[in-house]
């Protein structure tokens, strides 16, 4: 039935619990970094130096030391928005409800860039280096390997307890499904009735589209990751956005019907003393 989000009242609740949901559903950079929705522009560094402690023969004595702040800062520097304007013909005359289908389109397309957004700029800060073996995540043989080299490569770290992720495109899936399928007695039996499992070896799967991993300018960011996937530790990165994602919906003089914007202010900070915990994955 054509326009059953007949009235503004009705639109403005749909969009904002289907928007809402998906943000933090599907959006993989909820899941791996921490968020801030306050109004802060800027954020300063929640880690300092870190302590030493001193082993010593038996005195009772001790002589307190001097800490620092890390001089660092997360700042909100890019404003993501996408607009359309539904015409009332459109509207009217369509066999579908057009306001949720648009509705849902720039939901998903907001969503797409912020992920693509966070997960190039993590790509791109962390200084933990990995290339795989030729043939990467699609060859099944070299799925066990890669997945001990990377948790060696972050094991034995205090934030190691946060959780691990691994963050792939859609193409790298192939390689995951056999090697799964192929491990493990119930592992295996469960990759095989339910398909692939986002979870392995104790790290969290992420699959995002091929394509989000670029070589690209967006907003202030450059970034060189085609051919490249991430890994690390959760939560040892911020990821703001002041006030959530916000839309409108307003009449336009000299046309029929209403303008839907979707915009947000967001930010990113892979933090300085912990920046060798996230891995920046070459495929060979």
């Amino acid at each position: 039935m054509a326009n059953t989000i007949s009235s503004r009242t009705f639109r403005d609740k749909y969009r904002m619990s289907s928007l809402a949901q998906l943000l933090r559903k599907s959006l993989v950079t909820e899941a791996i970094c921490e968020v801030d929705r306050s109004d802060a522009k800027t954020i300063d560094s929640p880690y300092g130096s870190q302590p030493t402690t001193v082993v010593q023969e038996l005195a009772g004595t001790y002589t307190p030391a001097d800490f620092t702040t890390t001089d660092d800062t997360l700042t909100v520097t890019d404003e993501f928005i996408v607009a359309e304007h539904i015409m009332n013909f459109q509207n009217v005359l369509s066999q579908f409800d057009l306001f949720a289908s648009r509705m849902d389109e720039m939901n998903n397309s907001v969503k797409t860039s912020i992920d693509s957004f966070v997960l190039n700029s993590l790509t791109k800060d962390g200084t933990g280096a990995y290339t795989t073996a030729a043939g990467g995540f699609t060859t099944a043989a070299n799925i066990n390997k890669i997945m001990g080299d990377l948790s060696g490569l972050v094991a034995g770290y205090a934030d190691a307890f946060k959780g691990l992720f691994l963050v792939i495109e859609n193409t790298d899936v192939s390689g995951f499904v056999q090697a799964q399928a192929t491990n493990g007695f119930s592992f295996a039996d469960a990759a095989l009735k339910n398909g692939f499992m986002d979870s392995y070896m104790g790290v969290d799967i992420y699959v995002v589209r091929t394509g989000t991993f670029v070589d690209a300018t967006v907003g202030t960011k450059t970034w060189n990751n085609d051919g490249h996937r991430v890994f690390g530790v959760k939560d040892v990165a911020t990821y703001a956005a002041p006030r959530g994602i916000q839309i409108e919906e307003k009449g336009v003089s000299g046309k029929t019907g209403k303008e839907l914007v979707t915009f947000g202010y967001i930010g990113f900070k892979l933090w300085a003393p912990k920046t060798a915990l996230v891995v920046d994955i070459t495929l060979a």
